[in-house]
């Protein structure tokens, strides 16, 4: 459904801004957007993967920032998927607040899929 519905809105999204503003700055925005992203990828990867390393090398678990890792990657794939949604959503996760609640939601959710899966053992 969700691979159905996504594209749906985004080429409705995309419709109506290129109706708004043209053909032209709409292809700009969407470029704009994606070089901006990766460039915020590529510098937030680079700060992840410095504090896993700096956290293994202290013999300490890395696991906040592994998830900061995963969603820093998440934001890339979003970022990198053709459309303003997708853009925004991918924008968002490079946000520090944004990333650190879905860090939260995230680790909790793992930590439930964890439970579960202990209890069936």
């Amino acid at each position: 459904m969700l691979f159905v519905l996504v594209p749906f809105l985004e080429l409705i999204i995309l419709i109506r801004i290129g109706q708004y503003l043209g053909f032209l700055p709409t292809v700009f925005i969407l470029l704009a957007l994606g070089l901006l992203g990766i460039a915020l990828v590529r510098t937030q990867g680079f700060q992840v993967w410095h504090r896993i390393r700096t956290e293994v090398s202290a013999g300490r678990p890395p696991g906040e920032a592994l998830l900061d890792g995963l969603l820093v990657f998440s934001a890339g794939l979003l970022l990198i998927t053709p459309g303003l949604l997708t853009d925004a959503a991918g924008l968002l996760l490079l946000l520090p607040p944004v990333r650190a609640a879905a860090r939260l939601r995230l680790a909790g959710w793992l930590l439930k899929q964890l439970g579960n899966r202990l209890r069936w053992r």
